[in-house]
């Protein structure tokens, strides 16, 4: 079992940066792909990056791609969000989860969540 809390959203100008962090509880977090998906208002929940136990892939979703960095420690049990050049179709909730296995994209295989950090973009 995993328990995951993410930290870091806030309030950023166009333009600006922000740098979300996912803390994860039990000792096996090594082993678990974990992923960062957003929701933002009347939208579905989307996927924006994710990565692999022990850092082998990464992938990112085309709307993000160039702007925001995923990566992980594992030592410190934490997932990290580096977002760049935000733009306020960034703006949402953002929640870190994880899985066993292969890093994919859609929401339903992934078996834990977190409650989720608020973004929210002004232009």
């Amino acid at each position: 079992q995993v328990q995951l809390v993410e930290s870091g959203g806030g309030l950023v100008q166009a333009g600006g940066s922000l740098r979300l962090s996912c803390a994860a509880s039990g000792r096996t977090f090594s082993t678990y792909t974990v992923a960062w998906f957003r929701q933002a208002p009347g939208k579905e929940r989307e996927f924006v990056g994710g990565i692999s136990s022990f850092s082998a892939t990464t992938r990112y979703a085309d709307s993000v791609k160039g702007r925001f960095s995923i990566s992980r420690d594992n030592a410190k049990n934490t997932l990290y969000l580096q977002m760049d050049s935000l733009k306020p179709e960034d703006t949402a909730l953002y929640y870190c989860a994880a899985k066993s296995g292969m890093l994919l994209v859609t929401m339903s295989v992934y078996d834990y969540w977190g409650q989720g950090t608020q973004v929210t973009v002004s232009s």
